[in-house]
């Protein structure tokens, strides 16, 4: 794939340019590679290629963007816009102040996708630990169930149009800049149709498309986060003159669970055991997603101390890849003795060192070290 150009250098001016000198180079560069005024076999590239620059320096949000990025900041992945419908007779037009040319009287007529949907699934925070089937209701057109999408009311027929003979536009030749020029306007009549229906469809009233609840079984894989967005491909709007169907966007929610918390893929669970098994250690049965498993704690183990269980996380959901699960230790003090209690920690306190002592770091900063910052 050849590399993009760059769009200053494409119309022709500095990066210091001002908006006038961008819609002035750009209102020269239209003229001169409009394809019905050029009919060099790059001129229709050109033409292209002089509005997507246009569409991006014309726009102050897009040109900083690209200023900082480059061609990254404006397309591909991690932009958020989308020139793949981009149709560069649309900004032409919007500029100009005039409808189609006779060249893009196939663009009107082409098949275009459908709008995409959107839509939100809650998930318990298991769901999206191990993945789930989940079934929802969107609102979207479907072929009307009495027409079949015709639009004709059943057993009538559709005839041709006869104000654009079946064209679905009308074209008026109009005196421009560029010189003689056809202007193209969708039919009046027909509304780009090309056929006129004899009588409309009772039950969609001529649309060909009747809006219904539609029930859908939606896989979503395991590893999903708070904030995830799943894409359906084909499950959106269905399109117009034969296009596709758009998407189905999902943006899924998840519950906090009653014990475990998420950090990325890792699973972080707090753990409180007393001070006999802090000091003396213990093998402690632990939760986890996929069942309890023992912890060794080490004798003269602290609070703060945090205890890696490896690939008991979060599956990574484009990868075999797992998250971790981390056990954070809370020694718990007791907060009431009872007389033997007392005495016992009473006789332990005779041989233990009773000055305090600064501590180095904290339980926060040891948490920080463990998880990353």
């Amino acid at each position: 794939m050849a590399e993009k150009r760059d769009y200053y250098e494409i119309l022709g001016i500095g990066r210091d340019a001002s908006q006038e000198d961008i819609k002035s180079a750009f209102r020269n560069l239209a003229r001169q590679y409009h394809p019905d005024v050029n009919h060099e076999p790059d001129a229709e590239e050109r033409f292209k290629e002089i509005n997507e620059a246009f569409a991006i320096l014309s726009d102050p949000e897009k040109r900083a963007a690209y200023d900082r990025y480059g061609h990254a900041g404006v397309t591909g992945n991690g932009s958020q816009w989308d020139f793949s419908n981009f149709d560069p007779f649309e900004i032409f037009e919007q500029f100009f102040g005039f409808g189609g040319m006779s060249g893009n009287t196939r663009r009107r007529s082409s098949p275009r996708r459908g709008e995409d949907l959107v839509t939100t699934v809650t998930l318990d925070f298991e769901e999206a630990f191990f993945g789930v089937d989940k079934e929802i209701s969107i609102t979207r057109d479907e072929l009307c169930h009495v027409c079949k999408g015709t639009g004709s009311e059943p057993g009538t027929s559709t005839k041709t149009c006869a104000t654009c003979g079946g064209h679905g536009e009308v074209r008026q030749v109009r005196n421009t800049f560029l010189g003689s020029m056809v202007q193209v306007t969708t039919c009046p009549t027909c509304n780009g149709a090309g056929k006129v229906i004899e009588k409309a469809c009772h039950e969609c009233r001529g649309r060909g498309y009747e809006t219904r609840n539609v029930q859908k079984e939606i896989p979503i894989p395991a590893g999903v986060d708070d904030g995830t967005q799943v894409r359906l491909a084909g499950e959106g709007q269905p399109g117009t003159n034969g296009g596709p169907r758009g998407n189905l966007y999902i943006k899924i929610n998840v519950r906090p669970h009653k014990f475990f918390r998420r950090k990325e893929y890792d699973i972080l669970l707090d753990l409180n055991i007393n001070v006999s098994q802090a000091a003396l250690g213990a093998d402690i049965v632990v939760p986890t997603m996929n069942g309890d498993t023992t912890l060794s704690i080490p004798s003269g183990t602290q609070s703060g101390k945090v205890f890696r269980l490896r690939g008991k996380g979060f599956s990574h959901v484009h990868s075999n890849n797992k998250g971790d699960q981390l056990v954070i230790i809370d020694v718990e003090i007791p907060k009431r003795l009872s007389k033997e209690q007392r005495e016992l920690f009473e006789q332990l306190a005779e041989t233990l060192d009773s000055e305090a002592h600064p501590q180095e770091k904290s339980f926060v900063d040891k948490l920080k070290e463990v998880l990353g910052g």
